[in-house]
């Protein structure tokens, strides 16, 4: 609880870091000074419509599941998705966006390890006979933020699981 001020000390001017002394009566908010009359400069209203049509003309026609985002800087990853039947948290797509595929690193189904193809010969008399079984994939991770988001397989489809998705 603070102690109350005497009214003689509420009427006499606060002291600036300047030393000049300062009135109460005459400091304004800042809500004062703004002119809510005018529109603000950085709004458009129509930039949702010009966002849909290319939205529209980059899916061609196509419906989508969802809009996947990178998790963790938001950047857009793919306009034209399909979720997958049974794991909803999973999607797949052909035509991505802020996407690299690391072409150096294999991913191979049924192994929890990765192979690192840098600096070896692809030869397949090397490789056993078990690794050729299971598919191949190579990671996918954001261009932006370096984050995998997802694994690239031999038919060339994008398979995402590490997304955020929103309505399209």
């Amino acid at each position: 609880m603070e102690p109350e001020k005497s009214k003689e000390a509420a009427s006499q001017p606060m002291e600036a870091e300047s030393g000049d002394p300062i009135d109460p009566r005459e400091l304004v908010s800042s809500d004062d000074e703004i002119d809510y009359s005018v529109e603000p400069e950085f709004y458009d209203p129509n930039l949702d419509d010009v966002d849909e049509r290319w939205v529209d003309k980059q899916r061609k026609g196509r419906t989508s599941d969802a809009v996947l985002s990178c998790p963790a800087c938001f950047t857009t990853l793919c306009l034209d998705c399909q979720r997958h039947e049974t794991y909803v948290n999973q999607y797949r797509a052909m035509f991505v966006h802020n996407c690299k595929v690391k072409t150096d690193q294999i991913l191979l189904e049924g192994k929890g390890k990765r192979k690192n193809r840098k600096g070896k010969a692809a030869d397949s008399s090397t490789t056993s006979e078990g690794e050729n079984k299971g598919a191949v994939y190579h990671p996918v991770c954001c261009e932006v933020c370096s984050t995998e988001v997802g694994v690239f397989d031999e038919d060339e489809v994008y398979h995402f699981f590490n997304v955020i998705p929103s309505n399209s």
